[in-house]
């Protein structure tokens, strides 16, 4: 069973902090997962620009889509692959900023309170195998270390309407609504 150590930090992931991240408000609990789809540029994938996104290093002169990001300050918490391998870029312990200006049954800010998962894909294909399995094990250690979250997940489409449409039209919602 995958861990999380005292600071935030998945063991089993590979790790690149970020600088794009602050505090959570005082006292705030953990109680949402948001599930995001990203690929860079749109429906490529592979490659470093992800990590570079996150880490706020990527070269707007690398893609002519690159350009609409340049100077982006944007983080999750982790990013599943499509082979399954995970990276975490910030402490669950931390706010990443993944959701924007969000809501999720009446509470503001999803980013004060939740943890954004990015699943590499796009909106017009399927996730893989790798990544259900992987998500579905990372569920499971959140929902251990943080009760709060419980069925307590939400798509960024979900939590943004008409702004996102992530995790879009492939993602399989019945493998994980209501699993405790």
């Amino acid at each position: 069973m995958m861990q999380i150590d005292q600071d935030g930090w998945l063991c089993e992931a590979r790790h690149l902090p970020t600088r794009n991240f602050n505090a959570r408000p005082p006292h705030t609990k953990i109680s949402l997962v948001v599930i995001h789809f990203i690929s860079l540029p749109p429906c490529h994938f592979g490659g470093s620009y992800v990590d570079e996104l996150f880490l706020g290093t990527l070269d707007p002169n690398a893609h002519p889509y690159f350009r609409d990001l340049a100077g982006a300050e944007l983080s999750t918490h982790l990013f599943i692959n499509r082979q399954g391998q995970i990276t975490q870029y910030v402490s669950f312990l931390y706010r990443a900023w993944h959701a924007g200006r969000s809501s999720y049954h009446g509470q503001k800010e999803c980013n004060d309170y939740s943890i954004g998962i990015e699943l590499e894909g796009c909106e017009y294909c399927a996730y893989t195998k790798e990544q259900y399995r992987v998500l579905k094990d990372v569920l499971e250690v959140l929902r251990k270390t943080y009760p709060e979250i419980g069925d307590n997940l939400a798509g960024h489409n979900e939590v943004a309407p008409g702004r996102k449409v992530d995790p879009g039209p492939y993602f399989n919602w019945k493998l994980f609504r209501n699993q405790a």
